[in-house]
């Protein structure tokens, strides 16, 4: 599994509940365009569409030498799921106000795969409590090494 794209944002600014993988419908050179690693997912989210989720403001740059076989770079992207799990998060979304973020971008068999989040948005308050944690825990990390170090 080799990671292509991450969303370092998405944990610090959503709590993230449960997560799942994820095939996404590509065209050729956007396929191209992600295994030479542009991709960006800052920004980006999963909606709702009937019966399907979507990605959206997904940014993927055109692939050059693809000429103009490229689409548009910020498109909407089909991602595919079983029904179950469609199902399972239509439900969650809708009815416990949950937001998807996808938080990396993956090859696994030679697959592109992406991994989404069901997050619940952080208020300000608790970006502070996690930054707090974060710094708690890098000052222990820090102490005890420069034990190991005496």
């Amino acid at each position: 599994m080799k990671i292509i794209a991450d969303n370092k944002k998405a944990f610090f600014n959503y709590e993230i509940l449960e997560t799942f993988e994820a095939g996404i419908s590509l065209s050729g050179p956007e396929v191209k365009s992600i295994r030479a690693g542009h991709i960006s997912l800052k920004e980006s989210f999963a909606t709702v569409r009937g019966q399907e989720i979507m990605l959206t403001n997904a940014h993927i740059p055109p692939y050059k030498p693809a000429g103009n076989q490229n689409n548009e770079p910020t498109r909407p992207r089909k991602l595919l799921l079983r029904k179950e799990e469609i199902s399972k998060l239509i439900g969650k979304v809708q009815q416990d106000k949950l937001t998807l973020i996808p938080l990396k971008v993956y090859t696994k068999h030679n697959l592109i795969k992406i991994e989404l989040g069901l997050a619940r948005g952080r208020k300000k308050f608790d970006k502070r409590e996690v930054i707090k944690k974060r710094d708690q825990q890098r000052d222990i990390e820090r102490a005890m090494k420069d034990k190991v170090n005496d």
